[in-house]
């Protein structure tokens, strides 16, 4: 699985945090494409790191996005506004292992600042670790699993009534949002090496690079 970290503006100084987090989990592929550092290319809000979150998803560059901000609330209702995105707001290992067996979603938004306090880089290693321990999607408990998969369902066609293809909204979107992009060089080399959606990967990489 392909793994985006995507880090805001406000949260960066957790950014090695979940990298070391996620170290245990070698058998995923992790890109860390959003803030790394102070200095580290384009101040990005969570307003960005949604857009970001939902090009990758919605292009197949990428399976699983890690994104949040200070609280998790303002990542989690931006990537929420784009389609195809599946996001839940993470706080404990229990709600990442629920997350998992009864979402199966495609993204998380974690709390990086509020809460994070003594212990919170093993709180983020537990977490990780309750996240893939299982097969997505198994349900819980256990009698509830054919429910869930059918709401499952039934969400992903609401999310695709609901919303324009994704090209078209991403043409539509303010200049000043997607022009912070142009210098994310990882999150453009993913899109350029993806093995989903390649046109729409390369019509929103000729955008980006238009401006």
């Amino acid at each position: 699985m392909r793994i985006a970290v995507l880090n805001e503006v406000s949260t960066r100084a957790k950014n090695a945090d979940i990298l070391v987090a996620l170290e245990e989990h070698a058998e995923h592929e992790v890109y860390n494409a959003g803030i790394r550092a102070e200095g580290d290319g384009p101040e990005l809000t969570y307003i960005h790191t949604g857009l970001m979150a939902a090009v990758l998803l919605n292009s197949g560059a990428c399976d699983f996005i890690v994104g949040g901000c200070g609280t998790g609330q303002g990542f989690l209702n931006s990537v929420m506004q784009y389609p195809s995105v599946c996001c839940g707001l993470i706080i404990d290992p229990l709600d990442a292992w629920l997350f998992s067996q009864i979402n199966a979603g495609n993204c998380i938004s974690l709390a990086l600042n509020k809460g994070y306090g003594w212990a919170g880089e093993r709180n983020l290693k537990l977490l990780f670790r309750e996240l893939f321990r299982d097969t997505p999607g198994a349900g819980y408990p256990p009698q509830r699993s054919e429910s869930q998969a059918q709401s499952r369902e039934r969400l992903r066609a609401i999310s695709r009534a609901a919303h324009r293809p994704f090209i078209e909204i991403f043409r539509s979107l303010d200049l000043e949002i997607v022009r912070p992009l142009k210098e994310c060089v990882e999150f453009l080399d993913l899109l350029r090496g993806q093995s989903g959606d390649a046109e729409t990967a390369q019509q929103i990489i000729r955008m980006i690079e238009s401006l």
